[in-house]
């Protein structure tokens, strides 16, 4: 699954890897964050009359169809594997589809005490991630509306398997046209890239238990750990 990442990239940099030209209003509101939990707002990018579109969206995906928006709670992840047909998403997937911009995310790896490990996976140049999503607009009895999304997870590859049996799906540049665009309902195209990326893509860093509590925010949530574990015998890097 991907329960938390981070999100550090200068916005001047997420503009030119996404091509978009962020609002004033939003591009102030996109400090460095160390620690996104569910329920927090959260930045994706989904095509808007024919042009690449940001905003600020609530981690919890709640369908159009939903009574009460708190099953947002338990939404923030869809599989690959049943994205297209299960309800609560099938619909967020054929016509609202995403990219959720990251520098970072955690998992935690069992380690058969009794507390996990936490790992940060990023690109080795702490370059942009782009986790494939779907999103939704859902509008209350009375009249209020809530914009939400989920992130897209499949298979570990083989050097996130040690750690984690889950990944989210990241998408690579050349792959932003055919995902974001909303008229693009062809299931084979677009499950074809619900995949889990090279296994080269990513590097793998234990850090210290600060940053399991998602209060905890800043720079400290990367700090190594005290006694730096291994995953299958050796540090990957």
């Amino acid at each position: 699954m991907c329960g938390r990442f981070n999100l550090r990239t200068p916005a001047a940099q997420l503009a030119a890897f996404f091509d978009i030209v962020f609002d004033p209003p939003l591009q102030a509101a996109l400090a460095p964050r160390f620690n996104i939990a569910p329920s927090q707002p959260v930045l994706i990018i989904h095509e808007q009359a024919g042009r690449n579109s940001a905003a600020l969206v609530c981690w919890g995906l709640v369908p159009g169809w939903a009574r009460d928006p708190e099953i947002g709670n338990r939404m923030i992840n869809a599989r690959a594997e049943t994205v297209a047909e299960k309800p609560s998403f099938r619909a967020a997937f054929r016509h609202r589809r995403c990219l959720v911009p990251a520098t970072g995310f955690y998992e935690w790896q069992k380690t058969g005490g009794q507390q996990k490990q936490p790992w940060h996976i990023h690109h080795p140049d702490n370059s942009p991630l782009a986790f494939a999503g779907i999103w939704e607009n859902w509008e209350g009895p009375d009249g209020s509306s809530l914009q939400t999304c989920a992130i897209i997870t499949t298979e570990a590859n083989s050097r996130m398997s040690p750690i984690h049996h889950r990944m989210p799906v990241i998408l690579q540049p050349d792959d932003f046209a055919t995902w974001l665009t909303p008229q693009s309902d062809q299931h084979d195209s677009l499950e074809s890239l619900l995949v889990p990326c090279p296994d080269d893509t990513l590097v793998t860093r234990p850090i210290d238990t600060w940053v399991n509590r998602p209060a905890n925010e800043g720079p400290d949530c990367l700090r190594p750990p005290p006694d730096p574990p291994t995953t299958g015998g050796r540090l990957f890097e």
